[in-house]
């Protein structure tokens, strides 16, 4: 599996070989800007890509064998369409995990409230969920996902240690940062893609195809299209036999 040490120890290497050589040999530039090229490209995507694990560990699935899967959304609470979902999940029966942006807890109290009295789990998403929170320097991170984690436990009395990197997005000070804070990072085995698709059904067939006994399902319950997506989806599970439990419920028992 890549890391992001490995790597650039490998380039580090690759690049002193280079100059070693260039005593002996002429190496063309090209060569040089080759390395650094393939070093920026690996680390770009092992920052967008959960999977490859390359600046921190995540859970990206559970190893369970049991029809049990974690229904995951992220950046609410929302006014209007949490409480939606929350109505259908009491409906079908299922637990779900929010992943909640820490100023929308201070927005709607009152919804997160409801969502750890229903028995769902709640979660740090950042306090800001800012298009650039990949950029920030670590202690800014440390910052937001303790100010998020003590508005969770202001709220429902308990200790939060999961959190989900806005977009999904990882590098070295958020790998930094969780080193400080010893969160457990969730990632997901089935993308939706739901704010990205506009037709709920093509949203249904994605999941449809990635869903195995372990998945952790990410969602967003913060558009129209999410209560008609979740109400299909819990249908399809249903049919399917699948129990929808927290990502709590899902790791413990994996």
């Amino acid at each position: 599996m890549l890391k992001f040490i490995h790597i650039t120890s490998l380039a580090a290497i690759a690049l002193l070989g280079f100059i070693v050589l260039d005593w002996f040999y002429e190496i063309s530039p090209i060569a040089y800007i080759s390395i650094v090229l393939l070093w920026l490209l690996l680390v770009l995507l092992g920052s967008f890509n959960m999977r490859w694990q390359f600046f921190t560990s995540s859970i990206i699935k559970s190893s369970t064998s049991e029809r049990k899967v974690a229904i995951t959304f992220d950046d609410g609470p929302h006014p209007e369409f949490t409480p939606k979902v929350l109505q259908l999940l009491k409906l079908y029966n299922a637990k779900a995990t929010f992943f909640c942006i820490g100023k929308h807890i201070e927005s709607y109290p009152n919804i997160v409230k409801q969502i750890h009295v229903e028995k769902h789990k709640l979660a740090n998403h950042s306090y800001s969920h800012a298009t650039n929170f990949g950029f920030f320097r670590k202690n800014r991170i440390v910052e937001e996902l303790k100010k998020t984690d003590a508005l969770l436990e202001q709220i429902t009395g308990m200790k939060n240690t999961w959190f989900r990197p806005p977009y999904g997005v990882t590098n070295p000070s958020i790998a930094r940062a969780l080193r400080d804070t010893n969160h457990t990072v969730i990632g997901w085995n089935a993308r939706s893609y739901d704010t990205v698709l506009k037709n709920p059904t093509r949203v249904l067939n994605r999941l449809q195809k990635k869903i195995q006994p372990g998945s952790i399902i990410l969602l967003h319950d913060t558009h129209s299209r999410c209560p008609e997506i979740v109400e299909h989806l819990l249908q399809f599970l249903k049919k399917e036999n699948y129990d929808c439990v927290t990502i709590e419920t899902l790791l413990n028992e994996s």
